[in-house]
């Protein structure tokens, strides 16, 4: 396995050099591989989204991915796939229906910075490279992302359900997506997938799971307005937002889940049972 990094960290003779953010990447660095994954972005939840964080966010995504496909365009031993990040940000908020996906694209900033995240791997397509669209849900992780910000507040008993808590969350394990993405791999698998668990659950469900596995009263809400006047539109687009995604073409491929519901996945992370 090979890397492609902005420094000269890791093994020497596994690292070629990326800056993702320069306007070219040499093709003779990503020829010959059988595959290719490109997962990196700007990380969403961290800071206020300002206009700069904004543009870094969207800038980090489409211009990566566009780069490394035009690249892999030019290489002269292609790969077998390009297997490129995306997220259930896709669908914008929806309420309750599910998102197949083939489900049209929502609206809102995810939305746009996803649906251009998507396109940008469109010259390694249209070179004969099959991709692989990774709509990829909220991920549960102990070491990031939204669970690790929860549960200090948790532990203490002050969480509670996030607006009106009938909001979807198409949530996965990181062990899960890990899984997924390794089958999508040995399959060769193309198009678009969602990788999320088969079992959403709304943010009253997911709330009541994490006080049981817990141990903890989540009796504290955080109203719609509190959290609009606290992150401004980030609330809307990640806290607020409903998303229920189906994930019915990762299974129907042959992908087993380890952790497919919520209950199980938060015991297995936080190493308690109920």
């Amino acid at each position: 396995m090979w890397g492609l990094s902005r420094s000269a960290a890791g093994v020497e003779s596994q690292i070629r050099r990326w800056d993702p953010t320069a306007d070219v990447l040499d093709p003779d660095s990503v020829s010959g591989f059988d595959m290719v994954v490109h997962l990196a972005g700007e990380n969403i939840g961290e800071g206020r989204w300002t206009r700069a964080r904004k543009e870094r966010i969207k800038h980090s995504r489409i211009h990566g991915t566009r780069i490394l496909s035009e690249a892999l365009a030019r290489a002269r031993a292609k790969p077998r796939l390009l297997v490129a990040g995306s997220a259930v940000g896709y669908y914008g908020s929806r309420g309750s229906e599910l998102l197949s996906e083939s489900s049209p694209p929502g609206t809102g900033f995810l939305a746009e910075v996803v649906i251009g995240w998507e396109a940008a791997a469109a010259a390694a397509r249209d070179a004969g490279i099959p991709v692989a669209i990774l709509r990829t849900g909220p991920v549960l992780s102990t070491n990031g992302g939204a669970l690790a910000k929860m549960l200090p507040p948790f532990r203490m008993g002050l969480g509670g359900v996030v607006g009106p808590g009938r909001q979807y969350m198409s949530w996965i394990a990181l062990s899960d997506v890990v899984g997924a993405c390794a089958h999508i791999i040995d399959r060769e698998i193309s198009g678009v997938v969602n990788v999320v668990a088969p079992n959403p659950v709304t943010n009253r469900e997911f709330t009541r799971a994490l006080g049981r596995i817990l141990r903890r009263p989540t009796i504290i809400p955080l109203p719609t307005m509190v959290a609009r006047a606290v992150l401004g539109e980030m609330a809307d687009e990640l806290l607020l937002v409903s998303q229920r995604a189906s994930s019915a073409r990762l299974e129907e491929s042959g992908f087993h889940f380890d952790l497919p519901t919520v209950h199980e996945a938060l015991a297995h992370l936080l190493g308690t049972q109920e």
